[in-house]
């Protein structure tokens, strides 16, 4: 496994209308380095982002979509999403603010 930094855990914020309604639970949605493991995800969200303090964290791993142009086919690549939840006393994530 690669040495991953905390920098590199956190890929995007999933924008999704089912993401969003979680956001009232205070659940933000990331897509994730795929290697990247609870503990780090954890790490990466309480060091990036002020003020935050993580419950808990779920992932899942989505595999790439088949994809087709014309007679050649192919896949997307793998991604994997996590799903943090924060604690009732910790700050909102700002990047969500104005959303």
């Amino acid at each position: 496994m690669a040495d991953i930094k905390y920098y590199d855990v956190i890929l995007k914020p999933v924008v999704t209308e089912k993401s969003m309604a979680g956001m009232g639970e205070k659940k933000y949605t990331f897509l994730v380095h795929t290697e990247a493991n609870k503990s780090q995800i954890k790490e990466a969200v309480e060091k990036m982002f002020a003020g935050a303090k993580v419950a808990k964290v779920n992932t899942m791993n989505m595999d790439g979509k088949n994809k087709r142009r014309g007679a050649v086919t192919g896949k997307t690549s793998k991604t994997k999403k996590a799903i943090v939840q924060l604690t009732e006393d910790s700050k909102d994530i700002e990047i969500f603010a104005g959303l």
